[in-house]
């Protein structure tokens, strides 16, 4: 009896053992894993996704993640190329495009990112003057983009985007920014004024010469002015004739002959 009872305690535990084995064997990794085998600390390669066997106790896998990632770049205090202080933060997007490289190139490859990231935007910055860092953002996430890009690429790393998001100014700056900003507007709107005298100076100029050629025109105009004035004011206006409304009567008057007496 006591014979049967060790059988089966040494069977219970020779199949423990074996699931053991068996369960280290087995590896399963999603669709965007894949894990870096390495078989007595010799790179073997990448496998997945899904399901596979390693030798245990003999082979080690890392998983990788392969879809794209977000890292947040601090903000960062840096002169521009005209001595202005800023602080800029970016957000980065990458993902690892070569597994193996990723865990044998580099110890932490997304530390390695962020260190780099963060380097290269104060350097950029550093080259970059305020109004491009304003205006022409663009510009810099691509030069940024570039350049970390070159620079991961050894670690089988890609890095798809980089987007400046926030610039903080100096509150001075601010102030004269701001002064600039309404000196500009004015400066606007005097031109503005001065073009709409200037055309309003051409229309006056070819109303006179039209008048110039038409005295009736004058006394026409006189007669609307008076209306004008009758219909807005209730008040009494002296108001000066101009000689060529006498003219235009005389004229008449004298154009009149006396009927000849039979």
């Amino acid at each position: 009896m006591a014979a049967l009872i060790n059988f089966l305690t040494s069977a219970g535990v020779l199949i423990l053992a074996l699931l053991a084995i068996a369960s280290a064997a087995v590896k399963i990794t999603q669709e965007y894993e894949r894990g870096v085998i390495f078989r007595l600390g010799r790179l073997i390669g990448p496998k997945g996704p899904g399901l596979f066997f390693i030798i245990p106790f003999v082979d080690r896998m890392v998983k990788v993640d392969l879809r794209t990632i977000t890292l947040d770049i601090p903000s960062q205090e840096a002169i521009t190329k005209d001595n202005v202080t800023v602080k800029v933060n970016a957000v980065a997007y990458f993902r690892v495009m070569d597994p193996s490289r990723a865990i044998v190139a580099v110890e932490d490859y997304r530390r390695a990112t962020w260190q780099i990231a963060q380097t290269s935007l104060r350097s950029v910055l550093g080259q970059s003057d305020l109004d491009s860092l304003l205006i022409h953002r663009e510009e810099i996430n691509q030069k940024l983009q570039k350049i970390i890009d070159e620079q991961t690429e050894p670690w089988g790393i890609k890095v798809s985007i980089v987007e400046v998001k926030d610039v903080e100014l100096p509150d001075s700056l601010k102030r004269a920014m701001a002064r600039q900003a309404e000196a500009e507007r004015e400066k606007r709107a005097k031109i503005i004024h001065a073009e709409g005298e200037f055309v309003a100076s051409e229309q006056l100029k070819n109303a006179a010469e039209v008048l110039g050629r038409e005295p009736a025109a004058i006394q026409l105009r006189y007669l609307q002015t008076l209306t004008e004035i009758a219909v807005e004011k209730n008040s009494t206006i002296i108001f000066p004739l101009p000689l060529e409304f006498f003219k235009a009567f005389a004229g008449l008057l004298g154009g009149e002959k006396p009927a000849k007496q039979e």
